[in-house]
């Protein structure tokens, strides 16, 4: 018999959901807030359930021998070390959908807050003093309402505002001019735009490199004077030392935040100002979600340990045992393309296209083109926003099309995987096979034929075909400490347009990529990491 640890609070009904399926529980709900005890006995479980209080950290993970699988009440999984866990084989779960309409009715109250300072205007009538005219507030409706992040809680707080007579604009580098029709708002291309227009803003996206500090100091300073800021969705968006100055200065008329940078916060510059409404992060604190995300994980978990299903996966393919050791390969190729199309695309992608060429196309599509779309993504909305079982939900919320293709066996390779992305601007390919070693291979990229071997760090140029090149980029990368792997080429026609994959040994930084892309036959320069 299995044997789960619940080291966070969960509701008695997903305890029993446990003991229901089979899964042997010991639920002690303060453990994860002793890191020394629980590393002390996770040694003895097969799986953890978790909140947001346990740290599943790499040091957890190297003394948990029999772990096998680790579920999130919840979509966040910051607390867990995902590449840790996957090196040894822990699937990690999480539940992307139990807490989406609770989020947002949480922003929308903020908004509300900081519209009519609530807070401080109840402070104030229970002590007493009864003054209404300082508390002179604004109306919601009529007012514009700027989403930076239109995904599901987005979509969830952009159909809210609407129903308050709200003219709402969405900012989303992916989000696709039918989608944001089919939302009732209207697209902005560019942040500044959606700052500049906006009376009332709120965030809704996840905490990537790319989306950290997002509303800097900088970006701030555009907000429209009198405009109210909300965060609901991650600490680490916005520089909140740059949002005290400006609700200090009037910039800003009042924010109101429930996640910050640093957490749990005894401290903060936003803490004391008049015109601010904190909250501990009670996006997802409503009996409702609380109870759908512990009955969620205890399903799926109970499903894993005793069946061998898999749903939710962060890290691992929703896959029968008995197609595992036949779609493992193609999956990883499916991957591979994916995260390298999610990682060269630049603008909001309207259509994903994957042809399956020859004997793949006999083969179960499902796990394939979810382990495509799920990579593709995952640059875009970071780690705990879609996996292989979401992808094809959070495509769709994004207004993104899904089309599968078999096609019979053509050209020099018997079987391979073409990822075609539609974007707004462009249409670019990308193809791989399996090779007989049982590996993936590139073997195409926008129409230009090559063979590349994927490998953990990766450099992708565009340039001009041009004699010299190799010596040069190789010059480069040598004069900035950067060892060359391996070395592919392919070209459209002599003197056109031809590209580079490149495996490296490190990963290239931003700085890197600026000296790389500076090289006169150079058009593009993307460092890649799988």
């Amino acid at each position: 018999m299995p044997k789960v640890l619940i080291s966070d609070k969960l509701s008695d009904a997903a305890v029993q959901i446990f003991r229901d399926n089979g899964v042997e529980v010991d639920f002690q709900p303060d453990l994860g807030k002793d890191p020394e005890k629980l590393a002390a006995v996770i040694g003895d479980y097969d799986g953890l359930a978790i909140r947001s209080a346990t740290k599943v950290t790499a040091d957890l993970i190297a003394k948990a021998d029999n772990l096998k699988v680790v579920g999130r009440a919840g979509i966040g999984v910051d607390n867990v070390d995902i590449p840790a866990a996957s090196a040894k084989g822990i699937v990690v779960m999480n539940t992307p959908f139990g807490n989406s309409i609770t989020t947002a009715e949480h922003a929308i109250a903020m908004m509300f807050a900081a519209a009519r300072q609530i807070p401080a205007a109840d402070i104030s009538t229970q002590a007493g003093k009864w003054e209404k005219s300082k508390f002179m507030g604004v109306e919601i409706t009529g007012k514009t309402l700027g989403l930076i992040g239109a995904g599901n809680i987005g979509s969830v707080v952009a159909s809210r505002a609407l129903g308050l007579k709200m003219k709402v604009i969405a900012y989303d580098p992916f989000l696709s001019t039918d989608r944001a029709q089919e939302m009732g708002v209207e697209k902005i291309d560019e942040i500044e735009d959606l700052l500049g227009r906006a009376d009332f803003i709120t965030l809704h996206l996840p905490k990537t490199d790319k989306t950290a500090n997002l509303l800097s100091a900088e970006r701030i300073a555009r907000i429209k004077p009198g405009a109210r800021l909300i965060n609901c969705a991650r600490g680490g968006l916005v520089d909140e030392a740059a949002v005290a100055e400006a609700l200090k200065s009037g910039q800003i008329a009042a924010a109101a935040f429930d996640v910050f940078a640093e957490e749990p916060a005894k401290e903060n510059p936003l803490f004391g100002l008049p015109n601010v409404v904190c909250t501990p992060h009670l996006g997802a604190a409503t009996s409702e979600a609380q109870e759908n995300v512990a009955l969620q994980v205890a399903e799926q978990m109970s499903d894993y340990l005793m069946k061998g299903a898999i749903s939710n996966a962060l890290n691992a393919p929703s896959v029968t045992a008995e197609e595992a050791p036949i779609l493992k390969p193609w999956i990883e190729l499916s991957e591979m393309l994916g995260g390298f199309a999610g990682q060269v695309t630049e603008n909001a992608i309207k259509e994903i296209e994957i042809e399956y060429v020859g004997r793949v196309g006999d083969l179960n599509l499902k796990p394939l083109t979810s382990a495509v779309t799920a990579s593709l993504l995952k640059p875009l909305v970071g780690e705990g926003g879609v996996n292989m079982v979401s992808a094809p939900v959070v495509a769709r919320d994004r207004g993104i099309k899904i089309a599968e293709t078999r096609k019979d066996a053509q050209g020099a390779f018997g079987s391979y995987i073409r990822l075609i992305v539609v974007t707004e601007g462009q249409t670019r390919s990308v193809a791989g096979t399996i090779y007989s070693d049982g590996k993936p291979r590139f073997i195409q990229i926008k129409g230009i034929n090559l063979e590349a071997e994927p490998m953990r760090y990766m450099l992708y140029t565009t340039n001009t075909d041009t004699p010299g090149y190799i010596g040069a980029l190789g010059m480069k990368l040598g004069a900035l400490g950067i060892n060359i792997a391996t070395f592919a080429l392919g070209r459209a026609a002599q003197g056109g347009e031809a590209i580079a994959l490149l495996g490296v040994d490190e990963p290239l930084s931003d700085q890197m990529l600026s000296e790389i892309a500076e090289l006169e036959q150079v058009t593009q320069a993307k460092g890649l990491a799988f």
